[in-house]
């Protein structure tokens, strides 16, 4: 049998090491648009019953996580010069781009072929028995088949942007901050013992207001919007202990929740969706990778 997986993120890779591993007879083959090395965003985390479920199919997430990420079980809340703190919430965090380099290795190691800078179609991919589509939320696979698999997307209304920061959070911790423009609420989370994940939302209104619409979200992935890195550097000065924001293609978005009538089809061939493009998950709920492992 012949497996093709478009998408070489974390569900893409973990499913092709599970398969070659459960059945070293089956071919699969992973195709990936971007470099190995390419990674948007900043960590992935994950709960203490996800990673015990994952590590009873593969060992490879909590081995990585116990070399190179970071555990808590606390969750602050800081508000209105308030912090309120509440335990027993045991999660765990690790850089994405750490995480995509163990679970290479380990789709390599179990015999899956890795290509990258490879962005493939559905018309590229006649000789394999199964196509599964892990290419995210804008899927192609997914919309090419449109009509079978019955797509919808909502666009949220709240504004929201990724950043990295050298500030080492204790746990999950969300901040609240009212400025001269409007509220900011951050997400701040750590992916190691060198950095946090900073994302940050906020209401469309505030955000005209304090002006970081001018920055062109239409441009390729890649350069970003350092004008409000600025602006919440400045903001959120006291929580980051006046240290710097860090960008990977940081710029402001809608949240898309999109989702799917059907999440396999046999006609016109075998296809199958997993994770974001079958059914997305808002950031807050730091559980999109979670789903799809």
């Amino acid at each position: 049998m012949r497996i093709a997986v478009v998408g070489g993120g974390p569900g893409g890779l973990f499913l092709a090491a599970l398969v070659r591993t459960a059945d070293p007879t089956t071919e699969v083959t992973v195709f990936e648009r971007n470099r190995a090395d390419d990674t948007f965003g900043f960590g992935v985390v994950f709960s203490d019953r996800t990673l015990a479920a994952i590590h009873e199919a593969d060992p490879v997430l909590r081995t990585g996580l116990a070399e190179h990420g970071v555990h808590w079980d606390t969750i602050e809340v800081r508000l209105k010069g308030e912090r309120l703190r509440c335990g027993g919430n045991g999660m765990a965090a690790i850089s994405r781009r750490t995480l995509l380099g163990l679970l290479q290795d380990r789709a390599v190691a179990a015999g899956a072929e890795l290509r990258f800078s490879t962005p493939v179609g559905l018309c590229d991919l006649d000789g394999h028995d199964l196509v599964v589509a892990a290419d995210g939320t804008g899927s192609a696979i997914r919309d090419a088949l449109a009509d079978r698999f019955g797509p919808a997307v909502e666009v949220a209304t709240a504004k929201f942007i990724w950043f990295g920061t050298e500030h080492l959070f204790g746990g999950l911790t969300f901040v609240h901050e009212r400025g001269e423009h409007g509220v900011f609420a951050v997400h701040g989370y750590p992916i190691s013992r060198e950095a946090s994940t900073f994302l940050v939302e906020t209401d469309e209104r505030s955000w005209r207001a304090a002006g970081l619409d001018a920055f062109d979200v239409g441009q390729p992935p890649g350069p970003s919007d350092l004008r409000s890195k600025a602006y919440l550097e400045e903001l959120f000065a006291e929580h980051l202990d006046g240290g710097a924001l860090l960008v990977n293609n940081s710029r402001w978005a809608n949240f898309r929740t999109r989702s799917t009538r059907r999440w396999s089809v046999l006609d016109p061939r075998p296809v199958v969706l997993r994770g974001d493009a079958v059914h997305s998950l808002p950031y807050g709920v730091k559980s999109d990778t979670n789903m799809a492992m």
